[in-house]
């Protein structure tokens, strides 16, 4: 049970169309989750696999995506940890990491026990999901989730290598393996807060401990915030896809990565344009750059995720576009 223009971009099968799905293509902008978040917590839409699974749903039903995402939050698994999380309305931590008290974080068994409701809601997912749509998962960056950690901590470098070394991917790679276990065709690392690491600390020491995921099939990478000139190193290792944001060039992309598929990377912001007419001149725009560029690997989607005051009207009109632009 897959998409079959999502198997393709994944192998990179040739094809006339790209498959299509965003980041949080699931959540506040629709009016439909609205009414769910009236009769259940943000915890809840996470933790209760039905409601998780009639989340994901949303947007396949809406929208047509070719690809449902686990619903679900990046934190769960730093809260799994043993850090004190709620959501008012945004995450809120109790306690933040330090080197005195990470010692007290570091049960990897313990948080996979915690997080198992993402499990269901894959499964659950799945089984209500039609056999003609594919199925991702998902965990945070582990940069990204150490600076959650950290809050407004400061620690040295080394305390942040050995806590991503030591505690954040074993527990990432073990979620991942869960993940794949229970029906996801791929799952991907979303990295979106690198904005405060150095491009010497991303190319010598992160990268190389993110390497140790790849040791996993069908784990891909997305990357907003990417030092300069960065993404060859990332482009060079064995991940299933790469997902890259607005500021790194599509075409150059697709023609230089040539392992796995290449996500993105329409700018989001423009879809928050209340002017039809805009919106679809900008989408006409952008497509007609890819017009002779060999697209096979290629997803169809955003820089970044979709925001919460997106009219869906959009989201709509983006995926007819760009259905139509590649049947014609």
């Amino acid at each position: 049970m897959t998409n079959i223009n999502f198997s393709n971009a994944l192998n990179r099968v040739p094809q006339s169309c790209p498959p299509i799905w965003m980041m949080r293509q699931a959540g506040r902008y629709q009016p439909s989750y609205m009414e769910l978040k009236e009769k259940f917590t943000f915890e809840q839409m996470c933790k209760l696999p039905k409601v998780a699974s009639q989340v994901a749903m949303l947007p396949i039903d809406e929208f047509d995506f070719d690809v449902a995402i686990l619903f679900s939050d990046i934190l769960w698994h730093l809260e799994g940890l043993g850090l004190p999380l709620k959501f008012d309305p945004g995450p809120k931590f109790g306690i933040h990491l330090n080197e005195d008290n990470w010692k007290d974080y570091t049960d990897i068994d313990k948080a996979m026990d915690h997080i198992s409701f993402q499990s269901a809601a894959l499964k659950t997912t799945r089984e209500v999901l039609p056999s003609n749509k594919s199925l991702i998962g998902f965990v945070g960056g582990p940069w990204s989730m150490l600076n959650y950690a950290l809050g407004n901590n400061k620690v040295s470098t080394d305390f942040k290598t050995m806590y991503l070394k030591e505690v954040i991917i074993p527990l990432l790679k073990a979620s991942i393996r869960k993940q794949l276990a229970s029906d996801a065709e791929v799952v991907m690392i979303f990295d979106s807060g690198l904005e405060n690491i150095s491009k010497s600390y991303y190319e010598n020491t992160y990268l190389p401990l993110l390497e140790t995921i790849t040791e996993i099939n069908n784990v891909g990478y997305y990357t907003r915030g990417l030092p300069t000139n960065s993404l060859p190193k990332v482009t060079q290792m064995n991940w299933a896809g790469i997902g890259i944001d607005t500021t790194q060039d599509l075409a150059k992309t697709l023609r230089t990565h040539t392992n796995g598929f290449v996500q993105g990377n329409f700018d989001e912001t423009i879809l928050l344009e209340n002017s039809t007419a805009v919106v679809e001149h900008v989408i006409k725009k952008w497509l007609q750059t890819l017009d002779g560029v060999d697209t096979t690997g290629w997803v169809c989607g955003l820089g970044h995720g979709i925001g919460k005051t997106t009219p869906t009207r959009n989201v709509k009109l983006f995926v007819q576009m760009v259905r139509q632009h590649y049947a014609s």
